[in-house]
């Protein structure tokens, strides 16, 4: 799609966006999307080289290095976006860890770690960010995995850190709708990304799990962050006036087979 056909859809002109997990995949492709599509990006992850990356690709995006399992990150953050622009109009929880771990090799430490950055993170985030959302009547996107809503033998974990993730979507829907905050989830399905290496798993290992991953997917393939990031922008776009409390499943019809 190009930065034309994308403006067709989608306008975020003048609206401030906060996007986790920026440095990398998803997240550096949805901060250079927003940006195009006019938005002020505040984009936020642990690594500043990897943020400075994203940052060069539009001068809308701005890096922002934080560790949001940090018990100061949260309100830290809300406040930069506040600071720089004065306002936050969208929140995009994308940062999250992969960690496939089979019952038998259950760690509580692993299991404290993955939740604290897939769900206490994001929760502690939007807490954060709610006073200006509700100012802006503004929007959150989530982003969960298909692996949110089918099982992942060998990953429950992570699986069930994404199912907490859609129901808290559709929960804060529910409780914010009063007040005009939509609140909506993207469920992508296997994406070429860093995780699967961020996970520490071999290079072998990777390159087996990438082709048994796409001999699944109806349409023959993994995804590319681009396409995911889409459709963030179409969940937050200020014209999508009447959309909120869904998780949009996008992984090639992966869920269906």
């Amino acid at each position: 799609m190009t930065e034309t056909q994308q403006h067709q859809h989608t306008d975020l002109q003048g609206r401030v966006a906060i996007v986790t997990g920026a440095g990398s995949g998803i997240g550096r492709a949805t901060a250079i999307a927003m940006a195009r599509a006019g938005a002020r990006v505040l984009g936020v992850g642990r690594r500043h080289e990897a943020l400075q990356a994203t940052a060069a690709h539009h001068p809308g995006i701005v890096a922002h290095p934080a560790d949001l399992r940090a018990p100061e990150a949260p309100a830290q953050v809300a406040q930069a976006a506040t600071r720089q622009w004065g306002r936050i109009d969208v929140l995009v929880n994308n940062a999250g860890a992969t960690a496939m771990m089979p019952l038998a090799e259950t760690d509580a430490d692993r299991v404290a770690a993955l939740f604290a950055l897939n769900v206490t993170a994001p929760s502690l985030l939007a807490a954060a960010a709610l006073p200006h959302l509700r100012d802006r009547k503004g929007t959150i996107v989530n982003i969960s995995s298909t692996y949110g809503h089918r099982p992942l033998p060998g990953g429950a974990h992570y699986a069930a850190s994404k199912a907490a993730i859609e129901q808290l979507t559709r929960s804060w829907a529910l409780e914010l709708a009063p007040e005009g905050v939509r609140v909506n989830a993207l469920a992508p399905g296997p994406t070429e990304s860093e995780a699967l290496s961020a996970a520490g798993l071999a290079e072998a290992d990777i390159d087996r799990i990438k082709e048994a991953e796409a001999a699944r997917i109806p349409l023959g393939r993994r995804g590319d962050p681009e396409e995911v990031a889409q459709w963030v922008l179409r969940l937050a776009d200020p014209g999508t006036t009447w959309l909120t409390g869904q998780v949009l499943t996008i992984d090639g019809g992966l869920e269906l087979a």
